[in-house]
């Protein structure tokens, strides 16, 4: 029940739609522009930096939050509150991805990784934070950036997760894998096309200006 439940309130607090509503206030359906997705990327694309910025914080505050009320809940609990918060997690990263009111539209989930990280674990997060830099500084790849991260993500959990690093073990261990690989295969099926533009090399760059589809 308790999973269910994780996964559920994960679900309502990922329909916080960040770069929606952010557009809306400012005139602006970001669906309409750019690559018409949801996230921070496209938003920072469609109407500059300070909005990539206030989106990204968003959707990072929105898996942020219940991930750390689910810590605080599980605290006599700490192996029990780390498979709760992939659960929580996960509900999160579906509802932004696939938000019911707009059609199942959504973004592509990794600023919310993002704020997976900074929950379970700030060395996860500072990691990866530096994974992605130096990818993205290196090759102006927004989406490899997202996609290593994503990697680094279920390699971490599962190398971190057993015995004395989370104290998980048995099931519990297994179950925290299994969870920290959807989210990551969701992350690279949401990245499909970027897949396939990058092996084209038809991908679009960080500061290329971006035509506009029809």
């Amino acid at each position: 029940m308790e999973r269910v439940i994780c996964l559920a309130a994960g679900y309502v607090f990922g329909l916080f739609q960040t770069g929606f509503i952010y557009g809306k206030l400012k005139g602006v359906d970001i669906r309409r522009h750019g690559s018409g997705n949801l996230g921070s990327t496209n938003a920072l694309r469609v109407m500059g930096a300070r909005a990539g910025a206030t989106v990204f914080a968003g959707d990072v505050l929105k898996v942020l939050i219940p991930c750390v009320l689910v810590r605080l809940l599980y605290a006599s609990q700490p192996d029990a509150a780390h498979v709760y918060m992939l659960y929580t997690g996960l509900g999160v990263t579906l509802g932004h991805n696939f938000p019911f009111y707009l059609h199942f539209k959504g973004g592509k989930g990794i600023a919310v990784m993002a704020g997976l990280f900074a929950a379970v674990d700030w060395r996860l997060a500072g990691i990866c934070l530096v994974v992605f830099a130096v990818i993205v500084a290196s090759t102006r790849y927004v989406s490899l950036g997202s996609l290593a991260i994503a990697a680094v993500f279920s390699i971490w959990n599962i190398a971190m997760g057993y015995g004395g690093a989370y104290g998980l073990s048995g099931s519990l261990y297994k179950e925290y894998c299994v969870l920290s690989l959807i989210i990551t295969i969701m992350a690279f099926w949401r990245h499909r096309a970027n897949i396939g533009r990058l092996l084209s090399g038809t991908e679009n760059k960080v500061g290329a200006k971006k035509k506009e589809s029809a």
